[in-house]
């Protein structure tokens, strides 16, 4: 059975999907990026200012599932630069426990949504 997870402390979606879905124990997260989910606006400042949005978004995401970062088991980041892979790993290293860190991919793309600098999704199991 699949449930739809909302919160507001989370931006609301822009097109037809959902922030995150619910499947039997498996949380399925939508790609977050750096919107401020009261202004609805983009974050201004740098990388790590982003990153810290998307993580925060993420994390509000997954309390609304009931869940935490310990529950993650995969994580998918997107960049538009691979130089900013070590500002964005050292604000991810302050979400995620390293001794229990899920797997994780990154990837650089040609552009992002709303042409971010970064957008992340994460799995998650109870």
């Amino acid at each position: 059975m699949k449930k739809i997870i909302f919160t507001a402390k989370a931006p609301a979606p822009i097109g037809p999907y959902s922030q995150a879905v619910l499947s039997g124990n498996t949380l399925y997260t939508s790609g977050q990026i750096p919107l401020d989910p009261i202004t609805g606006e983009i974050v201004i400042g740098g990388i790590e200012e982003e990153t810290t949005q998307v993580m925060e978004n993420l994390k509000a995401v997954l309390e609304a599932a009931g869940m935490g970062f310990e529950n993650v088991v995969k994580t998918s980041i997107f960049i538009m630069n691979m130089d900013d892979f070590a500002s964005i790993n050292n604000i991810y290293s302050r979400y995620i426990n390293e001794e229990t860190a899920p797997a994780r991919e990154t990837v650089q793309v040609a552009r992002l949504p709303k042409n971010v600098n970064v957008e992340i999704s994460m799995i998650a199991v109870l």
